[in-house]
């Protein structure tokens, strides 16, 4: 089955209208981060949500760390996902789930080294699903995502083979790579921002061309 694609960065309703155009099952809306492309306003990620047909998802990346405070930023956007791009410090993923239980939690994994492996497992059990980034939540200025890097795919097949929830791939995916990356990982889907823009904005022939490289 080939892999779900979720666009992440979208900025406006007109790009969400075109992403979904070219086939995209998911779109990321990305609230306040700490560093990264492509963040819109809470207000603004809400507005989109609320255009989007079913049965795409609207996922909202947010970098809160508590349960509560995810609780209260999912509230100011509605959206149908929940991203949490950051590790989640405060509370637990059953206080999430009680709260909102009609939307779904995905954990964000930045695959450093073997260590993420157990990390992911243990997470695993708590979510709907895994991201498996190139982010670094350790730096001074962590970096949470929209890095454009690949990182180890051999680590994130190995998290593929051994959790029970979906998977999604991102890190520095694009055109040249996704089908080589596709056949590293066996990913439930992929996700990119970058590679399919041209100055910030959604470039439909790069879309067109990722779409193609995927599915041809």
């Amino acid at each position: 089955m080939p892999p779900r694609i979720k666009i992440c960065c979208i900025s406006s309703k007109e790009e969400a209208q075109l992403a979904i155009s070219f086939g995209a099952d998911a779109l990321g809306l990305v609230a306040r981060m700490p560093s990264g492309p492509g963040t819109i306003s809470d207000d603004l990620i809400a507005e989109i949500a609320k255009s989007v047909p079913p049965p795409v998802a609207t996922f909202m990346l947010t970098c809160e760390t508590a349960a509560d405070e995810i609780i209260q930023h999912h509230y100011r956007t509605l959206t149908n996902t929940i991203q949490i791009v950051d590790e989640l410090k405060v509370g637990n993923y059953h206080t999430i789930k009680t709260a909102l239980p009609a939307v779904k939690l995905v954990q964000v994994i930045h695959v450093i080294d073997e260590r993420t492996i157990d990390e992911a497992l243990a997470i695993s059990e708590q979510v709907d699903a895994l991201l498996l980034d190139s982010g670094n939540p350790n730096l001074a200025v962590k970096e949470l995502g929209g890095t454009g890097r690949t990182h180890n795919w051999l680590l994130s097949r190995k998290i593929v083979e051994q959790v029970k929830v979906p998977v999604f791939l991102a890190g520095g995916l694009n055109v040249a790579n996704v089908r080589s990356a596709i056949e590293a990982v066996q990913p439930f889907g992929l996700d990119l921002c970058s590679s399919v823009r041209t100055n910030q904005k959604l470039d439909p022939q790069k879309l067109e061309l990722f779409f193609e490289a995927v599915f041809n």
